[in-house]
């Protein structure tokens, strides 16, 4: 089932801010995405009923195994399009906005041929330096 990419966002920014190893908790997410607390209540409370996050009794928010899968999905066609866009000259901040759009909407098919091709040219260019 294809998620809405505001899903998709959430669980990529509980990722990011879990990666500090402090607990996530719902302001959290509302300062990070610059959203009201009420909204980011109502979409946790869905994307808990969907069962991609779990919000403990202390009210720390944990990506389930799905909704890590999707997170870790996100974030990795994240940075590597806005990399592979500043690569190619885009400032920093475009990139980083155009790669947000991008993610969401590139099929596998597309994300896996550009990854290939980044990863067979980093190669290339480390066997040249041989």
């Amino acid at each position: 089932m294809k998620l809405q990419e505001s899903a998709e966002n959430y669980l990529e920014t509980i990722f990011i801010l879990s990666l500090s190893g402090a607990p996530v908790r719902s302001i959290d997410i509302a300062t990070e995405l610059e959203y009201s607390k009420p909204s980011v209540s109502v979409a946790m409370k869905k994307l808990g009923e969907k069962g991609y996050i779990s919000v403990g009794t202390d009210g720390y928010i944990t990506l389930t195994e799905s909704g890590q899968k999707i997170a870790k999905s996100m974030y990795e066609r994240h940075m590597l399009i806005s990399d592979w866009l500043i690569f190619l000259g885009v400032d920093n901040n475009t990139a980083v906005a155009d790669a947000c759009k991008m993610e969401h909407t590139m099929s596998e098919q597309s994300f896996a041929a550009i990854k290939a091709h980044i990863e067979n040219w980093k190669n290339e260019l480390y066997r040249a330096k041989d």
